[in-house]
């Protein structure tokens, strides 16, 4: 019998119409302006409700070519349950509201005999949304062509395990046939999020969060995890994904493919100005083969 993770999500951080929801984000992908492409093989999109990162995220889906795909690993943060590794899904089955999509057993099995990973309740899974948020998104770019998930929980991994990890999962880069989403937002800044770095030099506060973001996103766009795990140390930007963001540079470095990350896209909540003000940064990616 199927065991299904609920679109627990949906009637609050999105629609649970799904006529309406299929119209959101038609109109989102329409707006991006973006030419499907199939050198297209991964994206970092946020992760945050569609009122405020629906938009955004569109940047990173619009440019999926479903053609030649039948497989999409999830990569996405743990913001409430705490493991030290990566955790795999029970479900067998991921449900939205306009359509289902199965999860691959057959990866999640060969995952599990790696023993690097731990099986989370379903319970977790639901309460999740890292992952549940790209999932309308994906059943709609993907709607018509037959596909699976491997849902990947990050935990709060080591940098060691990241590389481990990393190392693990970049032979399924180089099947063409797999692609990857990646679920992060960027710079949480406020005092209920306990991070205010600001910069005068920049401007504003919300100028100084945007050069703190970029200076990120570049160094994601190096491919480097080193660098990226440097910034991070550096300057403690509350990226939410720096995790699955982490392990999916490893994977790019180990893999024989050569892709190459470029950010389209990046906005902020609200602007910035003054210490009681907070926002949180969205930015989206594609991970495109380098031809």
């Amino acid at each position: 019998m199927a065991t299904v993770r609920r679109a627990t999500h949906a009637g609050s951080w999105y629609t649970s119409n799904g006529s309406k929801l299929e119209e959101e984000l038609d109109d989102w992908l329409r707006e991006s302006g973006l030419t499907k492409s199939s050198d297209v093989r991964g994206v970092i999109a946020p992760h945050a409700g569609y009122s405020y990162s629906g938009r955004s995220a569109a940047f990173a889906f619009g440019n999926i070519d479903p053609t030649n795909i039948s497989r999409v690993f999830l990569l996405g943060p743990s913001h409430h349950y705490y493991t030290t590794k990566c955790a795999l899904t029970k479900a067998t089955v991921y449900s939205t509201p306009i359509g289902d999509l199965p999860v691959d057993q057959e990866v999640i099995e060969e995952l599990k005999k790696t023993r690097k990973f731990e099986t989370m309740d379903l319970r977790v899974d639901e309460a999740e949304h890292s992952m549940e948020m790209h999932l309308p998104y994906l059943a709609k770019v993907f709607k018509g062509h037959s596909v699976k998930v491997v849902p990947i929980l990050v935990g709060a991994v080591s940098s060691e395990s990241e590389a481990m990890y990393g190392s693990l999962l970049a032979k399924y880069i180089d099947d063409p046939q797999n692609f990857f989403s990646v679920s992060s937002d960027f710079c949480h800044w406020g005092s209920r999020f306990s991070y205010t770095y600001y910069e005068k030099k920049h401007g504003p506060i919300y100028k100084s969060i945007e050069a703190l973001d970029r200076m990120g996103m570049e160094i994601i766009e190096t491919g480097d995890p080193d660098a990226f795990k440097t910034y991070l140390h550096q300057y403690e930007n509350t990226i939410c994904g720096r995790h699955p963001i982490s392990v999916f540079l490893h994977m790019l470095k180990n893999c024989s493919t050569k892709i190459k990350i470029g950010f389209l896209h990046y906005e902020q909540s609200s602007q910035c100005k003054n210490s009681r003000d907070s926002s949180v940064s969205y930015a989206s990616a594609t991970a495109k083969l380098e031809n």
